[in-house]
Order: C-alpha cells, then structure tokens, then sequence
C-alpha cells in the first residue's frame, strides 16, 4: 500500500511495525502499533479482524512476509510499499516512541 495511501486512511487502519527494537526507538510513524516479526505469532490476538493491517518494516520486505503470513490467518493486510524508509523520503511523520521527538529510519 503506497505511503500517501496508508497517511490518508490511516484512521482506518492497523499499522503494525514489525522492526526490531532498536529500529523502532529510533523512529516509528506515529500511531503504529510495535509487535516485532518474531513475535507477531504470538501476539497475533492484539489485533483486530475487522479491521485492514498495514505491517512496516524498514524497507517493506519483513513487512511483506508478516503480511501475507496475516493473509493466511484470515486477516486483510496490506504491507508499506518501501517501508518507513520510503513513509519518510515522502516527507511523512516519522517520531521517536515517545512523540517527543522527531525520529529517524534505522
């Protein structure tokens, strides 16, 4: 899902950050929920159903396996095309967990 896409509707949607934690305490877009990859089968209850996913990662590659793995569970997701790296040459909101400050791609 392009990067303008997923900012318009983001309201609407899921955002789920799939990066590691140093990825994620350097910059997240705001609003994201953080479940790292490797614990996104656990977790997998957090999220809601009904609503479309939208998994992130750096570059829209880990993102896109979690996404298809959420596919296969019944979920309606969607990955980042190009990740947070390309959510924030865009010039979108990229924070640090906090909202205090403005955050960076790891």
């Amino acid at each position: 899902m392009d990067p303008r896409e997923v900012h318009e509707k983001q309201d609407q949607l899921q955002l789920v950050d799939v990066r590691e934690p140093q990825e994620w305490q350097a910059g997240r877009i705001p609003g994201s929920q953080w479940i790292p990859m490797d614990e996104l089968s656990a977790r997998i209850g957090e999220l809601d159903q009904q609503h479309r996913v939208v998994t992130i990662c750096r570059s829209g590659k880990r993102s896109g396996e979690m996404a298809e793995f959420l596919n296969g569970r019944g979920y309606r997701a969607d990955n980042l095309d190009g990740g947070i790296r390309a959510w924030a040459e865009q010039g979108l909101p990229v924070r640090t967990p906090d909202g205090e400050q403005p955050g960076k791609v790891a």
